[in-house]
């Protein structure tokens, strides 16, 4: 990692602000590419650079550092990719979740593998991480479990209701680790089925497919 990486331009280098947000967001896309090839710590801002056909004072005028840029990439994707999900029946939102997190996992996941351990020693990227990736997606699946309660598909006091969000995001990450693939969508949804629905007190043969 080259050493320019960790540290900011001298202090008189001014900041400026002439970059249009469409080209911010090829470095972005760049960054986040670059991250999912070959991690954070192989990253650097001459990789970017050049991907992106620009100079690399460019980036540092702009953004100062490789975690400031890497930050600004993960607040620009933020992305709601649960949220519309309402199929009526905490079932069928269950299982649409499962196919949207499965048909996104080839992304996302080496995404988060390649920035959780840096993330841990850096607060900032930390919460970067989890604004653009995490929480949204658990705020989403629990208003599913909310409205499954609501319509009284589970009690209130369902002791499984809590780690729902926990189960699905969770596997997503583990499954690369203990058996070297993704959770695709077909996966997440035998897993939806077979671990999270009994959890619930739901029964698969009577929720629909």
């Amino acid at each position: 990692m080259s050493s320019h990486d960790s540290v900011q331009e001298p202090a008189h280098t001014p900041r400026r602000s002439k970059i249009t947000p469409e080209r911010a967001q090829e470095f972005y896309t760049a960054v986040l590419e670059l991250l999912r090839e070959s991690g954070y710590e192989s990253l650097t801002m001459e990789g970017v650079a050049s991907r992106t056909r620009c100079g690399k004072s460019t980036l540092y005028r702009q953004w100062g550092s490789k975690p400031e840029l890497v930050v600004a990439a993960l607040h620009s994707t933020r992305q709601m990719l649960l949220s519309h999900i309402d199929t009526g029946t905490l079932a069928g939102d269950l299982r649409e979740a499962a196919r949207v997190i499965g048909a996104r996992s080839g992304s996302d996941t080496p995404l988060m593998h390649a920035l959780s351990h840096a993330a841990l020693q850096s607060p900032e990227l930390l919460c970067a991480l989890r604004e653009a990736l995490i929480l949204p997606e658990l705020a989403a699946i629990d208003a599913m479990v909310r409205r499954g309660m609501e319509r009284g598909e589970i009690t209130a006091d369902n002791a499984g209701a809590e780690f729902v969000s926990a189960q699905l995001l969770g596997v997503m990450r583990a499954r690369p680790l203990l058996e070297a693939k993704i959770a695709d969508e077909a996966y997440l949804t035998r897993f939806v089925e077979s671990a999270v629905f009994p959890s619930l007190g739901l029964d698969p043969a009577t929720t629909g497919s």
